[in-house]
């Protein structure tokens, strides 16, 4: 059979297998994997590792955020994602006040379609928990968004425990996932204004305003509503050992829970607060980055199963003219970090490098553990006859100095 195209002489790798295998391609699908294919195009993956497309879990492309909006859009920051091995993002809508969630849904879907240049898809945040509002999660999962972010901080998205609850509720019975971003907001209000009064104003501060035990304690917290809920709970960028611990913990006594971790968690440490001057806005992001035990901790959870994604957060906001309105304030610095276009190969080189984690589990992490958890599987996530070639060849010694200059990300 003639395909029309052939990946040739490369290692398949998979999430649960690793192999030598050609990849017949025919009309944008895997149709066939096996050993001396013939395709109108030959593509030689000699010395290449193969593996489905990654999926970053978790963007925030022209995001909203006070007076600033996140300088990547939608054209530019999935352009910067397929030049790092992603073909699919999923981002989040945030509806107005004055729309409904399916109002906001084609709001957003529109900004995005004809300017993404790979696949997306998006979950819905709930920052309301009223009545009217979850009477309208149903037709949300319907219409193909089973995730719903929720937050128990930040003004105007934050959900007391109460409206948390009420939401997870109706969110397992219309079948979806409800996302948690879980910091105690009552312990960063006061570390934050304590720092205000007393003139303690610079981004050396921000770790101090956020720290671990409110992460720690909201995630325990998110976990057993959680459990009365009876749904699946998905805490989102998971910065601590000790929240990793929680989650660990939640898994153990059976509970449906899933965890994510970030690059910048496993990777920075709160260190990068202290560079001379401002340099250390260029880090502010929510959570903060944290210790270098922490991270050794991440990667140890990430090894053992007990977190099954890692995202991006890939929220990034320019040093001039948008970080530095916090000059004067670190409490107004806008929060996120580039890194949708790095993670695929830092998870490689420091994750399987390290012998943090196997070439099989990258494969989990990053694309098929994605695709599972949020229904694109196996369309997506696998090298499978009928799966999307969405496909990625990946040169396993190929040494490259991470730059401003070398990356596609709309940041400076």
């Amino acid at each position: 059979m003639q395909f029309d195209l052939v990946i040739s002489n490369g290692i398949l790798v998979t999430a649960g297998d690793t192999f030598p295998a050609d990849i017949g391609i025919s009309a944008g699908c895997i149709a066939e994997i096996g050993q001396n294919l013939s395709g109108n195009e030959v593509l030689d993956a000699t010395g290449k590792l193969v593996l489905p497309g990654a999926i970053d879990t978790h963007v925030h492309l022209e995001m909203p955020a006070g007076p600033f909006t996140s300088s990547d859009n939608w054209e530019t920051g999935t352009m910067a994602a397929a030049y790092g091995g992603v073909t699919t993002v999923l981002d989040f809508i945030e509806p107005e006040a004055d729309q409904s969630l399916l109002q906001a849904y084609e709001i957003r879907r529109a900004q995005a379609d004809g300017r993404a240049v790979i696949d997306y898809g998006l979950h819905m945040t709930l920052s309301r928990a009223d009545p009217e509002t979850l009477a309208q999660v149903p037709a949300v999962v319907a219409a193909g968004m089973p995730s719903f972010k929720t937050y128990t901080t930040y003004a105007g998205l934050r959900l007391t425990d109460e409206q948390l609850l009420a939401a997870m509720l109706a969110v397992k019975t219309a079948g979806g996932i409800v996302m948690v971003h879980a910091e105690n907001n009552a312990m960063i209000e006061y570390k934050k204004q304590a720092f205000l009064q007393a003139g303690q104003l610079s981004p050396h501060f921000h770790p101090l305003s956020r720290p671990a035990v409110a992460e720690a304690e909201a995630i325990q917290r998110a976990l057993a509503l959680g459990e009365i809920a009876g749904g699946m709970t998905y805490i989102v960028h998971v910065s601590t050992a000790r929240g990793a611990q929680e989650i660990a913990t939640a898994r153990g006594r059976g509970q449906a829970v899933i965890g994510e971790t970030c690059p910048q968690y496993l990777l920075l440490s709160d260190a990068e607060y202290d560079r001379p001057g401002f340099e250390g806005a260029k880090f502010v992001c929510s959570p903060p980055l944290r210790t270098v035990a922490d991270a050794a901790a991440l990667w140890h959870a990430l090894g053992q199963g007990n977190l099954q994604t890692v995202g991006t957060d890939h929220c990034p906001f320019m040093y001039h003219g948008q970080k530095d309105a916090g000059i004067d304030n670190f409490t107004i610095i806008p929060n996120g970090l580039p890194g949708i276009e790095t993670r695929l190969a830092l998870l490689y080189s420091f994750g399987v490098g390290a012998g943090h984690i196997s070439i099989n589990q990258w494969v989990q992490l990053c694309c098929s553990n994605p695709a599972r958890i949020f229904g694109l599987y196996p369309q997506k996530g696998a090298l499978a006859i009928g799966s999307d070639a969405d496909i990625v060849l990946f040169d396993p010694n190929k040494k490259v100095t991470l730059s401003h200059e070398h990356l596609h990300e709309r940041v400076d």
